[in-house]
């Protein structure tokens, strides 16, 4: 065998022992389920830097942390998605305006 035969053998054998190892699943820091006002719901499982949402309506989301004042603030790039918690209350606010359209959120 030449040397870029090797090489690229190398290369193959590489590249599936990568593929074979097992992807590693992150594990939420904290899951809560919230119910709101209207009796909507918001199902949120916690990470270090993000929570991913299940909402009532059929949606699902990710979404990275960001900075906040006070408590938790999860947020889309452009801010038009925004789910605040703090201990066990939460909300979220869509659109430009910022309007409320998971309110008065709570979990036991």
């Amino acid at each position: 065998m030449t040397n870029r035969s090797h090489l690229a053998r190398a290369a193959v054998l590489a590249i599936a022992v990568l593929c074979a190892q097992p992807a590693l699943a992150a594990t939420p820091t904290a899951v809560a389920t919230f119910t709101c006002k209207g009796g909507k719901t918001i199902g949120a499982s916690f990470y270090a830097d993000k929570v991913e949402l299940k909402l009532s309506d059929g949606r699902s989301l990710s979404l990275p942390q960001v900075m906040s004042g006070s408590g938790a603030r999860y947020a889309n790039k452009d801010e038009s998605f925004v789910f605040w918690n703090k201990g066990n209350t939460a909300f979220i606010t869509e659109g430009a305006a910022g309007e409320e359209t998971y309110s008065d959120c709570v979990t036991k």
